[in-house]
């Protein structure tokens, strides 16, 4: 069975536990939820049939962790999720089931390859709720080279914030500006541009390409130049993993 780099935390407990959402470094990155949450929302918004199929299916990765053959039947289930659940809510019954099935980063891993981009989306999504290091960054450096945008912002979540290196973060700020991206799913943006100085120098050459060819500044470019230009303020200790392990 996967999960060396999870919890021992029977994953079932989320279902009935409450779960504080906690905050990453700094006051003004969004609260991440947590997986109690998600199964909450679930339970608010989906219809009989449709809380009856996730049941079952959470019901069954938790019997059958890990990876099994060619195919476990929970990634049966990640496939059929969309159609089950609904677009909307598709993202975090997928998460659940991950969880559920004690997905450690092999098998996160290949399902990101495996799967369509919605369960690699989905999988992204899970990385901060899942794997506590920086193993599954394979996955983000692979999302970012594309241009799918809502790859894109998935990658560039918690776990990036955690575990991408100073050069590969700026590259990825970078890529939401040229692929239209908000900066503000960059998670922990102002913390990790503060102080930057070599993240405002790309910044301003961006600018100025763009102008040079006679092309409009996006104003979130403006937006995170000025986060640079900021004190860099170290954070103190904390965690947003679901149970309480510090990453």
């Amino acid at each position: 069975m996967e999960g060396s780099d999870r919890s021992t935390q029977n994953p079932g407990d989320d279902r009935t536990r409450t779960h504080t959402p906690t905050r990453l470094a700094t006051q003004d990155t969004a609260l991440t939820p947590s997986l109690a949450d998600l199964r909450d929302h679930l339970v608010t918004h989906l219809d009989p049939a449709a809380r009856t199929w996730l049941d079952h299916a959470l019901d069954e990765a938790a019997a059958h962790p890990g990876i099994h053959g060619p195919i476990s039947v929970w990634e049966l289930r990640l496939a059929e999720a969309g159609r089950r659940c609904g677009a909307a809510h598709a993202d975090a019954a997928r998460v659940l089931i991950l969880d559920a099935a004690r997905a450690g980063t092999d098998a996160l891993t290949r399902v990101y390859f495996q799967g369509t981009a919605d369960e690699r989306r989905a999988v992204l999504h899970a990385l901060p709720h899942l794997v506590s290091g920086p193993g599954a960054l394979p996955l983000i450096e692979d999302a970012l080279r594309t241009n799918d945008t809502r790859l894109l912002s998935a990658a560039v979540g918690p776990y990036a914030a955690r575990h991408l290196s100073a050069h590969a973060w700026r590259h990825a700020v970078l890529k939401c500006l040229f692929t239209g991206v908000p900066v503000d799913d960059v998670a922990d943006l102002s913390r990790r541009a503060a102080g930057d100085g070599e993240l405002a120098r790309m910044l301003g050459d961006y600018a100025a390409e763009r102008t040079a060819a006679g092309r409009t500044v996006p104003e979130d470019l403006h937006r995170v130049l000025e986060l640079t230009e900021s004190e860099s303020v170290t954070p103190a200790p904390v965690t947003d993993h679901p149970h309480g392990k510090e990453s």
